[in-house]
């Protein structure tokens, strides 16, 4: 049983409302979108090119099929019977008022309405509002289809009810919604990116460094600390075994020395202008825009799928959403048991899957088809599972990262302890890349030997054998 795709409505397709509109396509809504740039169309394909590229390879599986996408001409259309509204507008207060007029004079009077705004507080948004309670920021980071903090701030109107339906869609497309307890000039992640951004103009401007030397002291350092732990949990480590109060005894006194020039801001004078922008193009000027934005979506993921791997901090969030993507099967076919894109962390020096990563694709697929009889995480945890005995791969064509594989499973053989499965790996045009053979037996956990699954499990593993056994058998099948 499918379910009805849900609709975004999404006003302003710059870089922020582009990657808003990507983020929901490729989670499965529908998106209408509101731009009157000429360029709109360009920009949002390039936009959802990248994003296509970088966030299926977070996940172990496939993401839902794409929704899709509409242009619309007027605001209206985009927002009557949309079940989330997303404004992205520039940073001018009496714009975003113009279109929360129009917004609410065609969406329905339930339907959340998110700002982007990075600076405006939900006060100030409402202003003049027919219905101030559904009216919120949603303020993302980019890019908004890789990153996954959304600051949620509901001023002193909001309507929670309207603001928790709102929260509950965030998270069905993978993103965290950090609910900020009360409005404030800047929420909270830009204050510190404020801080940071002021007291680097001064070292550029003062001589004491380049934009090359500051971006380095962040990326080769406490810039890795706080993509897993944040800021007070690195400085409660920094702290030894006494913890944070001790941090705090030995490192508060310096707070009161003069290290920063934060209440200061250097004039940004058109010299100064002039000398960042032209260590800036030094620095990375060899590089387009949209390269650059390639290289900084492939590190993201490579960074959060090794988070996801520790069960950390942004990576636990995709591994939690990746729980919620079904896994449909059909009985009586053969079993899909990957669905899945190639990550770039997976790729070698010839920009190929490595072979090793053919082996990681169907154990995978042997785990498909261990949880499909029920040889699940709790079975295992109960002392019984099935450990691969002898596995043959024959690697038939190049793989590459962003390239999206499919592996189709059979069982050839499935009696006493033995479970034989033979996988086809191809992509998305059919083409075959790589056979899988592998034969497991079962284990109990405590005497390590050799046994015979539990009646359920074998029950199951027998029943699919004898279906599969109708289905056209591998010539290239090799195991005994």
């Amino acid at each position: 049983m499918t379910t009805a795709r849900k609709t975004a409505a999404i006003i302003g397709g710059g870089v922020i409302g582009g990657a808003w509109a990507a983020r929901f396509l490729l989670n499965g809504w529908d998106v209408r979108l509101f731009d009157p740039d000429p360029e709109a169309g360009r920009k949002m394909s390039e936009v959802l090119g990248n994003a296509r590229h970088a966030l299926p390879m977070l996940y172990e599986i496939a993401l839902p099929e794409e929704g899709r996408l509409s242009h619309v001409t007027t605001i209206a259309d985009a927002v009557i019977s949309a079940d989330y509204i997303q404004e992205s507008v520039p940073e001018r207060l009496e714009l975003k008022h113009r279109v929360f007029a129009e917004i609410e004079a065609a969406a329905a009077p339930e339907t959340p309405v998110g700002s982007s705004t990075s600076g405006f507080k939900p006060s100030e948004l409402v202003e003049g509002a027919q219905r101030p309670g559904r009216i919120f920021v949603a303020h993302p980071f980019n890019p908004v289809y890789l990153l996954p903090l959304i600051e949620v701030v509901p001023g002193p109107h909001a309507d929670l009810a309207i603001i928790e339906k709102a929260e509950g869609l965030l998270r069905s497309v993978g993103l965290f919604p950090l609910r900020v307890r009360a409005e404030i000039d800047a929420h909270i992640a830009d204050r510190f990116l404020e801080a940071v951004w002021r007291e680097a103009l001064w070292l550029v401007k003062d001589g004491v460094a380049t934009t090359e030397e500051i971006d380095n002291a962040i990326r080769y350092g406490f810039g890795l600390r706080w993509a897993q732990m944040g800021l007070f949990e690195t400085y409660r480590i920094a702290g030894g075994e006494a913890g944070m109060a001790h941090f705090i005894a030995q490192f508060g006194p310096c707070l009161q020395w003069p290290w920063t020039r934060l209440m200061d801001v250097p004039e940004l004078t058109d010299d100064l202008v002039k000398q960042i922008a032209d260590q800036s193009d030094a620095q990375s000027g060899a590089l387009s825009i949209r390269e650059l934005e390639r290289l900084r979506d492939n590190n993201l993921v490579a960074m959060m799928r090794a988070l996801k791997q520790q069960g950390a901090a942004a990576g636990k969030l995709i591994a939690e959403h990746e729980e919620t993507l079904a896994r449909p099967w059909a009985e009586g076919e053969l079993v899909r048991t990957v669905d899945r894109t190639v990550p770039v962390d997976w790729t070698d020096y010839n920009g190929h899957m490595n072979e090793s990563r053919y082996g990681q694709v169907f154990s995978d697929a042997a785990d498909a088809m261990m949880r499909l009889v029920g040889a699940d995480p709790a079975y295992i945890e109960s002392g019984k599972s099935y450990f691969t005995v002898d596995s043959r791969i024959r690697y038939l064509n190049e793989t590459h990262a962003g390239q999206r594989i499919l592996v189709d499973s059979q069982v050839l053989e499935g009696r006493g302890k033995k479970y034989r499965v033979f996988h086809r790996m191809k992509n998305e045009a059919g083409e075959e890349l790589a056979t899988g053979e592998q034969l497991m037996i079962h284990v109990d956990l405590t005497t390590r030997r050799s046994s015979v699954p539990d009646d359920a499990v074998l029950g199951k593993v027998e029943a699919l054998a004898a279906a599969h056994a109708a289905l056209p058998q591998p010539d290239e099948a090799e195991l005994l």
